[in-house]
Formats: C-alpha cells, structure tokens, sequence
C-alpha cells in the first residue's frame, strides 16, 4: 500500500493511495459543473497537487482549485506569445535553462538585478508565460521544477514590493506544488532586509522548499553539486558551462516551442469540434453552444462525451456554469473555442 504524509493542524497523518483517491474524488464533487468546463485541468494528477498544497484539506483544496480555473479563463496565460513579451525578456531576467537537474526537473533561471520594464502586468504576464512554457516542457514522470535566482546585479531600488507579493500569488495559488526547490545565489547581505518582508507572503510549504546558497561556502555549495552536473550547470552558478543567455537563441527557442503550443490547440479544438454534434445528440436539451465547453479530452478513456448521464447530473444550462465561477468574461464560459486547451492532459 503506498502511503503518503501530510501535516494538518500540526499532526501528521498517513493517506493510503484509497484515501487519496476518496479526498481527489470529493473535490470534484465539490467543483460540481466546473469539472466539465476543464476536465483535464481537474485531473488526479492535478487536484492532488492542489490537495498537497492544503494538506489534504477538501474544503480549502476546493476554494483554491476554482479560483485557479477562474484565473486561467479569464487571463488565458496558455495564449500568451513570445512576440507578447519579448520585450520583457531582452535582459535574460527570465529564461528557461537548455539543462536539467539529476532529478530530469526543468530549472527557470531568474534574476531579478536584470529587471528591464516598470509595468508590473508586463512583468508578470512574462513571469506566467515562462512557467507555462516550463509545464509545457516537463517531462511525463515530472511535475516540478527548480528555480535558479540569481542576484547578481541585485539592489534594493530592484525591489517592488507590489511584484513580489502578486508572484507569489501567482506561483503560490496558481501553480500550486510547481515549486520542487528555489535556490537563492550568492544574495547580498542587505537581502536580509527584504527576506523578512517577502517571508510573510510565503506558504510555510514554499518557504522550506528555498536554500541559501553562496560561492565562497562550501557546505552550501554541496547543494550545487548534489544537485546538477556541473558541466552542464552555468558558471554564474558555480559550474563549468561558461554558456550564458543568448536572447536570439533563446527566441528562437521560444518560438519553437509556440508553434509546437498552438499546434497543440490546433488539434485538440480540431477534435473538439468532431466530438461536439455527438455531445449534442447525447444531450438534445442543450444547445451546441452550452455544450462546447462540456466536451472533454480525447485521450480520457471515461471523457463526458461518452458518458453523458455524469454530465446530465452536474449541468442544469451554461449560465449555471457561469454563476459558480463569476466570470466576468462571458464569451469564455459559453465557448470551449477559446478554450482549447481544455483537452490538454494534466497542464495546471
């Protein structure tokens, strides 16, 4: 029996693999409609991370995960291009590394000394356009990745409080149990200061998960070595890859990877399309545009398209669907069309 802990209320407890399944299967009961909207994005895989990042707590797991498929309706951060935010990007702030931790973990290099712009929507717009492209790029055993933040070139005048705190409402709330460990490198000593204002933004969770880590200690940088291969690691963080960030390589790279996403879309709303009159036969009482969005993937054995009686059960009409996530875009709760990516396996 394989066994999980969890820590509630400071007791630790064990969850067997049926225990697990009972709380995944509870919060789906819970979401109700909004699991037809974005099915894959209500996988096991997926509301069990949002499970961990509350303790195996239903309720507040619950809360998180609708305010999460609220957010990715409205802000639709899987549409964001690299022509976007390419210009967020020219200082290398922000990048995803062409290596990998001995773990296979993707690691997203930041260095937030490099800012370059003063709009914090651009800011963040580019800080979710690099970790859905991360996501995009995990391998199928891995659903975390490291984070690299270098502070060279780091001072105070860096510091926005106000982008600080909606990042880590972003990675926190959003891209819950994304975070597999963040490494701080060689922060200055007046980034103490700044720590004890940022701690209190951190989940206790994500705090545990950020090390310390300085060129001139050797303890610390154990953590480096135990880690990465250090032929492959940067200099920058103590390896031997003197390759640093390319900003033409990298946008080709990025554009690369758009094409392989839109592709992605391509295909699944080609698809959705295909299974959209035969939703609408199982279900005559809706109408073709009420049941866009309660198609489900293609590559899901037990989607809705084939058993509609589940769906007849949670959806009374898409103003129902509407009315549980207050969107305020309503084009997106009547039109799986924007919303392609409802049958992207395991993506939030």
């Amino acid at each position: 029996m394989n066994i999980v802990k969890s820590k509630g209320n400071g007791i630790e407890k064990s969850l067997s693999i049926e225990e697990q399944k009972a709380k995944i299967n509870e919060v789906r009961e819970i979401l109700g409609a909004m699991v037809n909207m974005l099915p894959n994005f209500c996988s096991d895989a997926s509301v069990s991370r949002y499970l961990r990042a509350r303790n195996w707590n239903v309720e507040r797991a619950s809360k998180m995960l609708k305010e999460s498929l609220k957010w990715r309706l409205e802000y639709k951060p899987e549409t964001i291009r690299w022509e976007d935010v390419a210009h967020e990007a020219e200082t290398g702030k922000i990048y995803r590394a062409d290596y990998l931790d001995k773990n296979g973990r993707a690691v997203l290099v930041m260095r937030p000394g490099f800012q370059n712009t003063s709009s914090s929507k651009g800011q963040i717009r580019y800080l979710v356009y690099c970790m859905e492209n991360a996501i995009f790029n995990l391998a199928a055993n891995q659903e975390q990745m490291v984070w690299l933040i270098d502070f060279q070139g780091w001072t105070m005048a860096s510091v926005s409080v106000k982008v600080t705190r909606e990042t880590a409402h972003i990675l926190q709330d959003y891209y819950p149990e994304r975070l597999g460990l963040g490494i701080l490198y060689n922060p200055p000593r007046i980034f103490e200061s700044f720590w004890k204002v940022v701690k209190p933004f951190l989940e206790h969770k994500t705090y545990r998960k950020v090390k310390f880590v300085y060129s001139d200690n050797t303890e610390s940088q154990k953590i480096m070595t135990d880690l990465f291969e250090m032929d492959k690691l940067e200099s920058a963080f103590g390896g031997h890859n003197p390759a640093g960030f390319d900003l033409n390589k990298y946008a080709e790279k990025m554009k690369e990877d758009d094409q392989k996403m839109s592709a992605f879309m391509e295909s699944a709303s080609s698809v959705f399309f295909q299974e959209q009159s035969h939703v609408s036969v199982l279900q005559p009482e809706f109408s073709v545009t009420e049941h866009q969005l309660e198609s489900s993937s293609d590559s899901s054995p037990s989607s809705d398209a084939e058993s509609p009686r589940r769906v007849d059960t949670k959806i009374s009409s898409a103003d129902e669907m509407k009315e549980q996530l207050n969107c305020k875009d309503t084009t997106i709760a009547e039109s799986g069309v924007s919303h392609p990516l409802i049958h992207m396996n395991d993506f939030a």
